[in-house]
């Protein structure tokens, strides 16, 4: 009797998933827009054909109806691609905006420059209030989820914290929620990305300051037994709306 190679099952786990094409990540993007907004199509479809017209309408004038056709259906396919991905960015942060740890996924959109720890800094096991933290060339941004009469202590005690290990250097605090005062989630991005300093951090500074931070208390000591912040994060691909 033959016997199966032991590694046979293991080889098959292994297997590395198939890469997503363009294609499949524009039709996951168009469902999740269509069902934030069932009106997408009509958007989409109404944009493309307005600027087709339009073109085709300049080329009849020019007496170059095919030339300026081909250019407005190019014209219009990035048009509608850029309309795509302002709204499924918005059905993104519709999707996450109240769950726990949805500042976290958005503070991930920063890009380069920036670095973004994926535990909070300061958890409220009472009221699951969270505060994370993030360091670029502003300096420090510490970026709260809850009400704003609770984390404003939670707040206060992480800039604290902070100042103390690295004087010096600027810390923000920005509290995100719909209250007065505070930042809704898909202004977080550009409000973090327009935050000034008199002094910027270079590239070797952020990464000295973060290392430094590392050396502050960890969530882990600070959460309960039994509660695990880590499933207060949703998932950063969705916020890109993959």
């Amino acid at each position: 009797m033959a016997r199966t190679p032991k590694n046979a099952d293991d080889g098959e786990k292994q297997k590395k998933p198939k890469k997503k094409r363009w294609y499949h990540q524009f039709v996951e993007a168009y469902q999740i827009t269509a069902e934030h907004k069932p009106a997408t199509p009509w958007i989409l479809a109404g944009t493309f054909v307005a600027i087709l017209g339009v073109g085709i309408g300049l080329g009849f004038v020019a007496n170059h109806p095919i030339y300026y056709g081909i250019i407005a259906f190019f014209v219009a396919l990035i048009a509608v691609l850029f309309i795509l991905g302002r709204m499924t960015r918005t059905a993104a942060y519709a999707r996450v905006e109240g769950q726990l740890g949805a500042a976290s996924a958005a503070l991930g959109q920063l890009g380069r420059g920036w670095y973004v720890e994926d535990e909070p800094c300061a958890f409220s096991p009472k009221h699951q209030d969270l505060v994370f933290r993030a360091v670029g060339k502003p300096g420090i941004v510490l970026v709260s989820e809850g009400p704003s009469h609770r984390v404003q202590r939670l707040l206060s005690e992480q800039k604290k914290k902070a100042a103390n290990v690295l004087p010096g250097i600027e810390v923000h605090t920005i509290e995100v929620g719909r209250d007065e005062g505070q930042v809704p989630l898909p202004n977080l991005v550009p409000k973090v990305k327009r935050l000034r300093a008199e002094r910027k951090l270079s590239s070797a500074e952020i990464a000295t300051v973060t290392k430094r931070l590392r050396t502050l208390p960890g969530i882990r000591q600070a959460v309960p037994k039994g509660v695990d912040p880590n499933r207060a994060r949703p998932d950063r691909k969705g916020m890109r709306g993959r």
